[in-house]
């Protein structure tokens, strides 16, 4: 039988009840296979005898792995490649900001280097967004819950993870119960993560987005919007026929007006595609109603078949320019980090590693998105 991640809340807290133990032990347990990951579970203290033998017969301290671990050369960024139970592999990615950096009403800045994980939901992704290597893999299998925890857990040993941002591989919200139920898991002790401080990014699941301010009340909103009219959208994202834009500016109308809450859009460069002057005052047009931040991805090449080029910097520049001055939207540009252990937007495909390889070491990854918030 296979066993189950201890960090499935509703798993465990299931089997508890069931067994009539309190599901209250389960945040004592959390704490304690987080501080010692090698443990055994008749080393965690003060447990029910009951528990005990529950835990042994149902569940694993983790049933994933980290299989590698990358770190870019000026450190700012560290690449998890996680095996799972079933033997197929996702990425996280921790990316570090130093918030001191620059100026804040004319004085240094406060704070100090934090964390954000960038975390992954699915193997693979149905979305077929055709600048993205994920969707060339097509979709795998849903991640549960306490795999996507696990992640958390697995980064929470290497660095003080302040923010969670859903931008690894596949849809969230196309696995949105095991995303709810991680959140939910990630908000309590002994994670205690802010929801402000948590962003799940879609590509427009409308009947998804309807309820998730309901089911996470407080946790932020990124679309990958990355054109400001259906026609463009429909020919580089696939899934844009299921959602319509006009749908999907109702659903994110709704969304801003029960939440109250900032929305993020990111919006990929392509040369040619999406860049033009035009398209900027299409998309500052379309989102004049909403308080937005939108964030320009330079787009990284998909190995030296890509169909798409990047936009150059004088493009991505007067896009700006645009969208701030003629529209007063606020809008920045992504800050690639971790190049060098194949960390650009986009560009996330896992092949499961060569069994003729020496043991440790993989085949170059391509890697996923890093909102800079």
């Amino acid at each position: 039988m296979k066993l189950k991640s201890v960090f499935d809340a509703s798993e465990i807290k299931s089997e508890f009840e069931s067994a009539g133990i309190n599901p209250n032990f389960m945040i004592p347990i959390w704490k304690y296979v987080i501080q010692n990951p090698d443990c055994v579970w008749d080393e965690i203290p003060s447990l029910p005898t009951a528990a005990y033998t529950l835990l042994h017969s149902k569940f694993k301290t983790l049933t994933s792995s980290l299989h590698s671990l990358f770190h870019s050369s000026d450190g700012t960024t560290s690449k998890l490649l996680i095996k799972l139970q079933n033997g197929a592999f996702v990425e996280a990615v921790i990316m570090r900001y130093d918030t001191r950096l620059g100026l804040c009403g004319g004085k240094p800045r406060p704070g100090g280097v934090r964390s954000t994980l960038c975390i992954s939901s699915q193997v693979g992704c149905k979305m077929g967004c055709t600048f993205c290597a994920t969707g060339s893999m097509g979709f795998k299998s849903n991640l549960t819950s306490g795999e996507i925890v696990e992640q958390l857990v697995h980064a929470s040993r290497l660095a003080d993870i302040r923010n969670i941002v859903f931008m690894g591989m596949g849809e969230p919200l196309n696995n949105y119960n095991a995303v709810v139920e991680a959140v939910r898991a990630m908000l309590k002790q002994p994670f205690q993560l802010s929801p402000k401080r948590i962003t799940i990014s879609t590509v427009g699941v409308v009947h998804a987005i309807n309820k998730l301010h309901n089911d996470l009340p407080g946790v932020s909103l990124a679309v990958s919007l990355h054109a400001p009219v259906q026609e463009i959208r429909c020919q580089i994202m696939p899934a844009a026929r299921a959602f319509p834009l006009q749908k999907l500016m109702d659903s994110l109308e709704a969304f801003q007006k029960s939440s109250n809450q900032k929305i993020f859009i990111e919006y990929i460069m392509l040369d040619g595609v999406n860049d033009q002057e035009e398209n900027a005052h299409q998309l500052g047009k379309l989102l004049k109603t909403f308080e937005v931040v939108i964030n320009l991805i330079p787009f990284n090449p998909i190995g030296s078949t890509s169909q798409f080029n990047t936009s150059t910097k004088q493009s991505v520049s007067t896009f700006q320019k645009i969208l701030r001055e003629t529209y007063k939207i606020r809008t920045t540009v992504r800050k690639e980090m971790g190049q060098d252990i194949s960390g650009a937007c986009g560009q996330l495909v896992v092949n499961q590693p060569d069994n003729k390889r020496a043991p440790g070491t993989v085949e170059p990854l391509r890697d996923i998105e890093d909102l800079l918030l």
